[in-house]
């Protein structure tokens, strides 16, 4: 049972910042990476940003300097701090983590969380 909670979409003015929550939990080992991926009506979903072990992060160029990827390894958690959103933000949110397919295993799967709807509008 693998399971990644998402939480802290909303509603908010542009100018304004949301943080993003996605705990994963369940038999869910060696963790290469997490990220946030987004979607917006009649768009494809794309990343948004991603990061690795050791603190590697990458972002999309649309938001570079506005959102900040972090995570907490001891809680599998995986956050995004979004500031200066601006409507073209609006979007629904998804986690994504991936990890080994079992233990040791060299086969890696991608997992998602439920998404979360965040929305940019005066």
């Amino acid at each position: 049972q693998v399971q990644l909670v998402e939480s802290g979409g909303g509603l908010v003015q542009p100018g304004g910042s949301l943080r993003l929550s996605c705990a994963a939990s369940g038999s869910i080992f060696g963790i290469s990476s997490m990220g946030w991926y987004r979607q917006a009506p009649g768009k494809p979903r794309d990343v948004v940003a991603a990061i690795a072990r050791g603190g590697i992060t990458n972002y999309t160029d649309s938001v570079k300097g506005r959102f900040t990827i972090s995570r907490d390894d001891a809680k599998n958690t995986v956050f995004l701090q979004m500031n200066s959103l601006k409507p073209e933000d609006t979007a629904v949110y998804y986690c994504n983590v991936r990890a080994r397919a079992y233990l040791r295993s060299r086969d890696y799967l991608d997992y998602w969380g439920q998404g979360t709807q965040v929305t940019v509008s005066s």
